[in-house]
């Protein structure tokens, strides 16, 4: 089935001539890299495609500036109608910034990795077994003879390295390996790709883990790490939003861990007014399923990565992750 839709997928890209590419909220590496991807094959290939991303993702966080997105457009094309929509790396549509529900659109392609993904398209190239989305869309230019450039490259390094944790995470395949051989040579940069990912730290950003570090919680004996920040702490220390990311990597690398969870303060509160806050969740060993606990919380994932927002408060989180922990370790004994 995987590969009747990955011809599917390809023949869309081919046989059609104006697309409108979008990816999820709040993108991550493989979300920016599998877009921006799509849309220079698309370019290569001579077709009319637009990115779409929503106003509040934009300027992108500090470690992916180096990434241009310049062309991206914040609001649906007029003539949408007339356009293929390509959704990447989007598990269902709740998480995508421009809704097109109740529209009128052409045919939808889902192109994405995520096991629990809804299906949502008229194509769905869906491959949980693939290391990031970006790999799908590796795989969709060889099959559209598209020459991968350093451009292309560089977008699809940056969905590879960071979806499989700079190829340590347990999706790393042979696979990963070669593609990633296959982008140096086409000019990829890697070290460089690295030291805008993972280096260049600002003082802010070390001061804010120091605050994490200090209110640690561990719960279920043990098996669930977590830490909670307020809008008060990243402000304390002017941190951006993005000065967030890797605080959960230092939890999930404790002894003893199963969870670790990372809950932070959004600025944007919800419908009603609402403090809302972006959970972050990572299985060590993959014993708990962490997406089957962002999905309860009206999130999803993979299995040893997942995240939701949620208005609960702090003790209801609490006590919401320890019951969900609570009940996977119950049906597995």
């Amino acid at each position: 089935m995987t590969e009747a839709a990955r011809d599917a997928a390809g023949a869309a890209l081919r046989d059609h001539n104006r697309f409108c590419l979008v990816t999820h909220e709040r993108p991550d590496g493989d979300a920016l890299g599998s877009l921006l991807g799509a849309f220079h094959l698309l370019s290569a290939l001579g077709k009319d495609a637009v990115m779409v991303m929503d106003g509040a993702d934009l300027p992108l966080p500090r470690e992916y500036d180096f990434l241009d997105v310049s062309g991206a457009r914040t609001s649906l094309p007029e003539d949408l109608a007339d356009r293929v929509m390509v959704y990447l790396d989007c598990g269902n549509l709740e998480r995508n910034p421009v809704s097109v529900v109740g529209r009128e659109h052409g045919v939808i392609v889902n192109i994405d990795h995520h096991h629990d993904n809804t299906m949502f398209g008229d194509i769905n190239y869906v491959d949980a077994g693939a290391a990031c989305t970006a790999e799908l869309v590796w795989q969709l230019a060889a099959d559209l003879g598209v020459p991968i450039d350093a451009t292309i490259g560089e977008a699809l390094y940056v969905g590879l390295v960071t979806d499989t944790g700079k190829f340590m995470y347990e999706n790393t395949s042979p696979r990963s390996h070669r593609m990633a051989a296959e982008l140096i040579e086409a000019g990829v940069n890697a070290h460089a790709v690295y030291r805008h990912l993972y280096e260049g730290v600002t003082l802010a950003k070390l001061e804010l883990l120091g605050r994490a570090l200090a209110v640690l919680e561990r719960h279920a004996d043990g098996a669930l790490a977590m830490v909670k920040l307020t809008r008060e702490d990243f402000d304390a220390v002017g941190a951006a939003d993005s000065d967030g990311e890797g605080i959960i990597d230092h939890l999930r690398s404790l002894d003893g861990t199963k969870v670790a969870a990372f809950a932070r303060t959004l600025d944007r509160p919800g419908p009603d007014g609402e403090v809302q806050r972006k959970v972050s969740l990572r299985s060590t060993d993959g014993e708990i399923d962490v997406s089957a606990i962002a999905r309860a919380g009206g999130g999803g994932g993979h299995r040893r990565a997942a995240g939701f927002t949620t208005s609960l408060p702090k003790d209801e989180l609490r006590a919401f992750l320890i019951d969900e922990i609570a009940a996977q370790q119950h049906d597995s004994a």
